[in-house]
C-alpha cells in the first residue's frame, strides 16, 4: 500500500458541503414516505438497496479493489454495523418515547466524535474552529425539539436514544480512523454490505398487519429520497477522509439541519418557531466558522490501495 497526500484544496469542505445540501434536502422531504403509507422500517430497506448504485460507482472508479486485511474489514463492518444498528435502535426507541426528545439527544453524537478524536487521534483546531464547534452543539438540540404533552424519561426509550447517540458517534470516529488504512471507496462498499444484511431485521420489525403502500409513491418514492441520503453518506466519507472528524462531524451534523429548515421554510413554506429559529443562527454562524477555520484540513497521509 502507497501513500500520497491529501490534496491541498479543501476537498474535505466540498464534500462536506454537498453531504449538508444533499441530507438537508433529504431531512425536508423524508417524511413524505411514512406520510404515504410506506413505514419506516421498509423505508429502511430502500435505503440500504438505494446505496448500491453509490457503491458500484466508486468501486469501479477504484479498479474494482476492495481493501480485505483484517484491519480494513474490521474497520468497515465496525462503521456499518454502527450506523445501520443504530438506525434499528432508533426504530425501537421512537416506537416507545416521544421524538421530540429522542432526537435532540441523538443530536448530539458529535460530542461522542470530537472527544473521541481529541483524546485518541490528538485532533486540534483553532480559535475559531472550536468557537464553530460550541455553536454547532448549541445549534443542534433545537432542530428537533418540539415540547408536546407527556413522554416524560423513560428507561424505555431514554437508553436506546443513548444508545444510537454513542453508536453514530463512535462511527463518526472510526470513519475518520479507517480513512488511514484504508480508501473512502472499501469504507462505503462496508458501510453497503452491513446495510444490506439488516434488511431482514428492518422486515421483521415491520407490522404488515396495517395497511401499505406499495405504490410508486410509496418504496418508488421512498427510493428518489432515499438515494440523496445514500450520496451524501459517501461524500461525508471522503469529507472525513480529507478533513478533521474534529470539524466534519459537527459541521456535517449542524448544517444539514440548517439546510433542511432552509428548504421547508422555502419550498414547503414551513415557518419555523422561536426556538428553531436561534437553532438557524446558531447553526448557520457555526457553519461559517468551521467552513473558513484554516486548521480544518487533514495534513495527515491518506491510504491509496497499489
Amino acid at each position: 500500500m502507497s501513500q500520497v497526500v491529501a490534496p491541498s484544496s479543501r476537498a474535505w469542505l466540498v464534500n462536506a458541503f454537498v453531504t449538508v445540501v444533499l441530507w438537508g434536502v433529504w431531512g425536508a422531504f423524508s417524511g413524505l414516505s411514512p406520510q404515504h403509507g410506506f413505514p419506516e422500517t421498509l423505508v429502511y430497506c430502500v435505503w440500504a438497496l438505494t446505496m448500491i448504485p453509490p457503491a458500484l460507482v466508486v468501486l469501479a472508479q477504484a479498479g474494482w479493489k476492495l481493501d480485505r486485511s483484517p484491519r480494513a474489514i474490521g474497520y468497515g463492518l465496525a462503521i456499518g454495523l454502527l450506523g445501520a444498528g443504530g438506525q434499528m435502535v432508533l426504530f425501537y426507541a421512537v416506537a416507545r418515547g416521544p421524538a421530540y426528545l429522542i432526537f435532540p439527544i441523538i443530536s448530539l453524537s458529535p460530542v461522542v466524535t470530537i472527544a473521541l478524536s481529541f483524546l485518541l487521534m490528538r485532533e486540534r483546531t483553532g480559535k475559531l474552529g472550536a468557537f464553530g464547534i460550541v455553536l454547532a452543539l448549541l445549534a443542534l438540540p433545537t432542530f428537533d425539539f418540539a415540547p408536546g404533552s407527556g413522554g416524560g424519561a423513560s428507561a424505555a426509550w431514554l437508553l436506546p436514544a443513548l444508545v444510537v447517540m454513542l453508536c453514530w458517534g463512535v462511527q463518526a470516529y472510526f470513519m475518520k480512523a479507517a480513512n488511514h488504512i484504508m480508501s473512502a471507496e472499501s469504507i462505503f462498499v462496508y458501510m453497503t454490505l452491513t446495510g444490506l444484511v439488516l434488511i431482514p431485521a428492518a422486515w421483521a420489525m415491520t407490522d404488515f398487519a396495517r395497511p401499505i403502500n406499495w405504490g410508486l409513491d410509496g418504496p418508488g418514492l421512498a427510493a428518489l429520497i432515499q438515494l440523496l441520503n445514500a450520496i451524501g453518506a459517501l461524500t461525508l466519507v471522503f469529507a472525513f477522509r480529507y478533513g478533521k472528524a474534529i470539524i466534519v462531524a459537527p459541521l456535517a451534523n449542524a448544517g444539514a439541519p440548517l439546510a433542511t429548515a432552509l428548504i421547508s421554510l422555502v419550498v414547503l413554506g414551513v415557518m419555523p418557531g422561536p426556538l428553531k429559529t436561534v437553532g438557524i443562527l446558531l447553526a448557520l454562524a457555526a457553519s461559517l466558522l468551521l467552513a473558513i477555520e484554516p486548521d480544518a484540513k487533514d495534513d495527515e497521509m491518506v491510504p491509496e490501495t497499489a
